[in-house]
């Protein structure tokens, strides 16, 4: 058996070598029926003529066969083509064109079937280029990138070329793309589309479009600017009725820029704070959508530029109308109830809420520069006294024993504890009022009556003078006085608004504002009979 085994493949071997001798007919040619017939006597269908004759891949040190090819005057070797049917197989008559434009061919990454390179439908000048320099270029995974490859690469991150490429190209299954990077991908999308679209509303935590505060003064402020302040009227009926809020308003309060008194700001508890022209049109100018919570506080900056909020949402941000963009933003570790400017430093400010202790705010460093604490649970509302060098603050504290926590007076610089022995009574005091003329201070009580006391040490109750005759009932019910002192205003728990004479503690006027609890109050600093007032129900309206 070994004997015959070494005859055969000696036989074989005198068979290649004969055919890889030079040879000037090719290895077979076609019949009349149109199969083509080679040294093997095998018959084939014309669908398959050149699988025989596909390209062998030169390897090192082996010349490559001759067979299938022909060469032409400049001694490259050509394949061959079919260019139509024949009785007999030789090489074409005419030399082969090339195209002028090389098309652009996506090299595979593994070698393909050799059916899969030649067809016996290509025309004569369409000769794939693959298959033209296929010797020339040398099988390797690094290949250049082409167009379909660039596409491939950018839609899919983190796979192998290689590999997606060939599953892209044989089983069109796009592979599967990472969580992670699908949300990178869908927010690159959707931030491409919302450049081209317009705007439909400033979205929460993002700058709202610049309010203009321009020089100009209401027509209405104009002749009250430089004659000095008369005294206040009583207003009689409504000018504006402002709806616009979706929860209860809190705050509102008037540009302290006199020029710029045509201003309202209003906050609410449905996350937004307005600024609104309730002097001349009623119209809203602006919403300002900066928090997740409910906007508790708010307040002008001296300036009548600016506006700090505070928020459930433990946020501090410092808005300017100009442009729209924050100017300060900082985090609390407790919701806030209430904010106050420093009366002669405007970067700084005060805030308070539901916790223990009070923080003073640099604007400038953006950190807390002072912290004054207390045995209490939440502040309720800060007053500033003698040009800032000592405040008020009330308390929630209300048990038996709460003498020396109710309203308690602070020195600013030092954070120590000047008084506490304020207010003993049984009632918390929600809000706080300095008189605009005289040396006392107001305190809305629990006990539906305004407490009137001293701003000098040791800040004495009056026991004469004692304004009743509304309700608070829970409420963080507003108390302020007019901007000549003459007169007291407050809201009311059944939607009333009622004013006092301040030297008399005899009720001047009473309003049926709302339908809802009144819990804000506010007189105009110019014009001498215009009031804002706020209700629980969420609308606002301006007396005149």
């Amino acid at each position: 058996r070994t004997a015959r085994t070494l005859s055969l493949m000696a036989s074989l071997v005198a068979y290649d070598d004969s055919d890889s001798e030079a040879e000037t007919e090719p290895a077979g040619s076609f019949n009349a029926t149109g199969q083509m017939k080679d040294t093997s006597g095998v018959a084939r269908p014309p669908e398959k003529d050149f699988a025989s004759g596909a390209l062998d891949v030169p390897k090192a040190g082996v010349q490559p066969t001759k067979h299938g090819s022909c060469e032409d005057p400049g001694g490259h070797r050509l394949p061959l083509a079919q260019l139509g049917r024949s009785d007999r197989g030789s090489c074409p008559s005419q030399r082969l064109q090339w195209p002028g434009k090389e098309p652009q061919v996506t090299f595979p990454v593994k070698e393909p079937s050799r059916s899969s390179l030649w067809t016996s439908h290509v025309p004569a000048s369409h000769i794939p280029l693959a298959a033209t320099r296929f010797k020339q270029v040398k099988l390797s995974r690094n290949f250049p990138k082409s167009s379909f490859y660039a596409q491939s690469e950018s839609e899919t991150v983190g796979k192998n070329d290689s590999s997606f490429q060939k599953k892209k190209c044989e089983d069109c299954v796009v592979p599967y793309t990472p969580k992670r990077l699908r949300q990178l991908q869908a927010l690159s999308t959707e931030t491409g589309n919302s450049k081209e679209m317009e705007p439909q509303g400033p979205p929460a935590g993002r700058a709202p479009a610049p309010l203009y505060v321009g020089p100009r003064v209401s027509e209405f402020i104009q002749p009250y600017l430089n004659s000095h302040y008369k005294e206040t009227t009583v207003p009689r009926k409504v000018l504006f009725h402002l709806r616009g809020h979706r929860g209860p308003v809190n705050t509102i309060q008037w540009c302290p820029v006199l020029s710029k008194s045509h201003m309202l700001l209003s906050t609410s508890m449905d996350k937004t704070f307005k600024v609104w022209n309730a002097v001349d049109s009623g119209h809203c100018l602006q919403t300002y959508s900066l928090h997740t919570e409910a906007v508790r506080a708010a307040r002008w900056a001296p300036c009548g530029r600016r506006i700090l909020s505070g928020g459930f949402d433990f946020a501090l941000h410092l808005t300017d109308l100009e442009t729209g963009t924050q100017l300060f933003s900082g985090r609390s570790d407790f919701r806030i109830t209430t904010l106050k400017f420093h009366p002669k430093d405007h970067n700084i400010f005060l805030c308070g809420g539901f916790s223990s202790e009070m923080k003073a705010w640099d604007i400038r460093t953006g950190k807390v520069m002072r912290s004054y604490k207390a045995t209490i649970q939440q502040t309720l509302d800060i007053l500033f006294l003698r040009e800032g060098s000592e405040f008020l603050s009330s308390t929630d504290a209300s048990t038996r024993d709460s003498a020396d926590r109710t309203i308690i007076a602070w020195d600013f610089r030092t954070s120590a504890k000047i008084s506490n022995q304020i207010f003993h009574e049984r009632f918390t005091c929600p809000s706080l009022a300095l008189h605009p003329r005289e040396p006392v201070f107001l305190a809305q009580t629990n006990g539906n009556y305004l407490a009137l006391f001293s701003t000098v040490w040791p800040y004495r109750m009056s026991r004469r003078r004692r304004y009743e005759g509304h309700k608070v009932e829970g409420y963080s019910v507003g108390c302020e006085c007019s901007p000549g002192g003459d007169l007291l205003v407050t809201g009311s728990a059944d939607g009333r608004v009622l004013m006092y004479s301040f030297r008399t503690a005899s009720r001047a006027c009473t309003l049926q504002g709302h339908t809802q609890a009144c819990v804000g109050t506010t007189y105009h600093p110019v014009l001498p009979s215009v009031l804002a007032t706020c209700s629980w129900g969420g609308d606002m309206k301006i007396w005149h």
